[in-house]
């Protein structure tokens, strides 16, 4: 079977930079900045984005160019004779269901919510009203199993229509449409009165309250962030590389999706601290800014009707395209490795996806309850999966691919080299060797062993 690729450039990168823009990008990039000095978190944050997830994302689209092949079947064409590499593919996948397992849930949170604005369930609602709505939608397994199956049944129609004519033609019309919105929210965000202040909390240099958070947390905090901004580990990034043609270097490539999806986290940081320090609300992290504390501001502000559809509808596409992106990968592994038709591996991994993520669904209501987790946190049946593929699978399956990439017992430092150095563009100098083998394998390492305490 003759592999797919790309109708354009342009296409490779908005599919990429759509994987890597989530629902992480909106709301944690902003809350940590502000948290960890704005301006210094962003300063580390760009630094740590360039010397650790840049690289590491060369390696994953090499893996995927080099051998056009998913993840089991690129390791397996160029690992050496003998070797066992081509086992972490099969944890990559393994990866890419759980991560689905949850995320799913999460992106039908941001539909549902669109509608609820554009259908006025928020019209005239007090601020207790206002907050009870989450609430309730959690406690609700009918209505969060609606929202999750229209995100998977979509999901997998979308990757049913084939690489050129389903993902790559509805993420260009999403991204472009992320982008727009992204630009339209945030000058109306600017705009408020008393937005200034808001500006001024996210991204001025506050030396003080990096001291506060201490700058040893602020510097982690910002390795952490640049590093699973991308989804590196878990081949989410792999299969793109697969279908994208020699006709550009990779680390230019790279650098190009590292750029959107940076703009789109500093512009989410646009929207959402200006209109919450114009309407006096502290923001909260996670999904209480997204899902409580912001709602009051848009119900409290004139449209916010119109607003509030227009920034869910923003947070839709944001988690949808990542969704997509990852759904293409669990149907590419499937056709590579089954030698399935790619209807069939649609309707087979619909069906999977949509039981296996039932669980997250009910763990907030039916099937509610607390585990301990590392560290001390307690969470539920998201919060389990989320821990797993955020600080087990991601850090540990990106140190194997740049394993694989610079020892001798992978695929090797020179063929990756040749592979990311292909085509115009900015090259990777052969002086980065020793800092490749030796010093990003302990960045990673310290990304990974911080994780599971």
């Amino acid at each position: 079977m003759k592999r797919e690729n790309f109708r354009s450039r342009l296409g490779f990168l908005l599919v990429s930079a759509g994987c890597a823009i989530g629902i992480g990008n909106v709301w944690k990039f902003p809350y940590v900045t502000g948290q960890h000095g704005g301006g210094v978190f962003v300063l580390f944050y760009l630094i740590f984005l360039v010397i650790m997830g840049l690289p590491v994302l060369t390696m994953e689209l090499a893996v995927g160019r080099a051998s056009r092949l998913s993840a089991v079947g690129a390791y397996r064409k160029l690992e050496p004779q003998g070797s066992r590499w081509h086992l972490h593919g099969w944890f990559c996948m393994a990866g890419c269901y759980l991560l689905m397992m949850y995320y799913t849930t999460v992106s039908g949170w941001m539909l549902g919510y669109f509608f609820k604005f554009a259908g006025g369930r928020f019209a005239g609602l007090s601020p207790e009203e206002t907050d009870a709505v989450f609430p309730a939608m959690l406690a609700d397994p009918a209505e969060m199993s609606v929202w999750m199956a229209i995100t998977v049944l979509a999901g997998f129609l979308v990757c049913s229509l084939g690489l050129q004519g389903g993902l790559e033609r509805v993420t260009k019309g999403m991204m472009t449409g992320l982008l727009g919105l992204i630009l339209l929210l945030a000058v109306h965000s600017l705009l408020l009165p008393g937005a200034a202040e808001g500006v001024r909390f996210y991204l001025l240099p506050d030396l003080g309250r990096a001291l506060e958070a201490g700058i040893g947390k602020t510097i982690t905090a910002a390795m952490n962030q640049a590093f699973f901004t991308l989804s590196l580990g878990i081949a989410a990034m792999e299969i793109f590389g697969s279908y994208m043609s020699r006709d550009n270097t990779l680390a230019g490539e790279a650098a190009r999706i590292c750029g959107l999806d940076t703009f789109v986290a500093l512009m989410s940081g646009l929207i959402i601290f200006p209109a919450c320090f114009s309407y006096g609300v502290e923001p909260g992290q996670g999904p209480g800014l997204i899902f409580v504390t912001l709602p009051k501001v848009f119900a409290g502000m004139a449209g916010g009707r119109l607003w509030g559809s227009l920034f869910f509808l923003f947070m839709a596409f944001a988690s949808f395209s990542t969704v997509i992106a990852v759904f293409e990968n669990l149907l590419a592994c499937c056709i590579d490795n089954f030698g399935w038709s790619r209807k069939k591996a649609a309707l087979l991994n619909g069906a999977f996806v949509l039981l296996a993520s039932l669980p997250c669904v009910l763990g907030f209501n039916l099937w509610y309850f607390e585990a301990r987790l590392p560290g001390g946190a307690v969470g539920q049946v998201l919060d389990i999966e989320d821990f797993l593929v955020s600080n087990l699978l991601l850090p540990l399956g990106s140190l194997v691919y740049l394993l694989f990439c610079v020892t001798r017992w992978g695929w090797g430092f020179d063929r990756y080299l040749e592979e990311a150095n292909a085509g115009s563009g900015i090259k990777i100098p052969r002086a980065l060797k020793p800092y490749f083998q030796f010093v990003l394998p302990v960045l990673i390492l310290v990304i990974l062993i911080g994780g599971l305490r």
